[in-house]
């Protein structure tokens, strides 16, 4: 489990250029959540989640896992990123191998494994995210934008971490293949019981997948609840640049014309079960 407590954040600190961008943030992540984050641009959800596995230190209160400050001197913060695996929204910032298959294996390798679980970890990590095994021997330069982001979010599986930390995963990838991404993902996290934390800008991706949604404005907390119940409050959230799923606004529209619905869907298969309820077609 991670825990935040009053976490702040201010980029370069004690100069002229001194900017916050996390302020008093609390939060828990459970274990085995599908959790997302949303937020206009700037409002912080960038800079929280690389709080998560100790890459940026703040400049207030406390990150914890497992009970234990992440920046105790004696916690192994190295460790700590096996356990908590950061996909960033630009996969060029964590390619760098010649291979693919030798960028998904580099992760396990510095876990010190054996030789053939490492192998086998990059080959389940790539078979997850539909990389075939004709482009295991390609640099991942020569990759499509598409298949740079699926190679790097191997490379985090490979690790089999406890928590998965995925900024945009699905930016760059048509329809198709952002449902591959995310199904594989939800079905990895069934799986293996581990906590997927999803930062997205798709309110669809969000409404259909995640339990649990916090949106992030200015640097504070503004919503964080259960991702339906969140998204009721789509008057607020365009307030501060965001919106609902589309549905939403459909299902609002048709109970404002005397449609009576039961409440307001978030997902397409919630409107349709309501609007089946309603007019009796099965």
């Amino acid at each position: 489990m991670l825990y935040l407590d009053k976490v702040n954040y201010i980029y370069q600190k004690g100069t002229a250029m001194e900017m916050p961008a996390l302020h008093d943030v609390t939060l828990e992540i459970g274990d085995g959540e599908f959790i997302g984050i949303i937020g206009h641009t700037g409002s912080g959800k960038s800079t929280l989640i690389q709080h998560l596995n100790g890459l940026v230190r703040p400049t207030g209160g406390n990150i914890y896992y497992n009970g234990r400050d992440i920046w105790d001197e004696d916690f192994s913060r190295k460790e700590l990123r096996t356990k908590v695996g950061l996909v960033f929204q630009y996969p060029e910032y964590q390619l760098f191998e010649t291979t693919v298959e030798k960028d998904v294996e580099f992760g396990p390798s510095n876990m010190k494994l054996p030789k053939l679980e490492i192998q086998m970890r990059a080959f389940e990590a790539l078979k997850t995210v539909g990389i075939g095994e004709d482009l295991y021997d390609v640099s991942p330069f020569d990759l499509s934008g598409g298949q740079k982001r699926r190679v790097a979010i191997a490379g985090v599986l490979a690790m089999k971490p406890e928590v998965i930390v995925l900024d945009e995963p699905t930016a760059g990838l048509d329809p198709c293949g952002r449902d591959e991404i995310l199904e594989a993902i939800d079905r990895i996290r069934k799986e293996r019981k581990i906590t997927v934390v999803l930062v997205s800008h798709s309110m669809e991706d969000v409404a259909r997948y995640v339990d649990r949604l916090i949106v992030m404005d200015h640097g504070s907390v503004r919503f964080n609840g259960p991702t339906h119940e969140v998204f009721q409050n789509y008057a607020e959230l365009e307030k501060i640049g965001l919106a609902a799923p589309q549905v939403t606004y459909l299902t609002a529209a048709l109970i404002n014309r005397g449609i009576p619905l039961p409440g307001i869907a978030t997902t397409v298969e919630e409107a349709r079960e309501m609007l089946r309820a309603v007019t009796g077609v099965k």
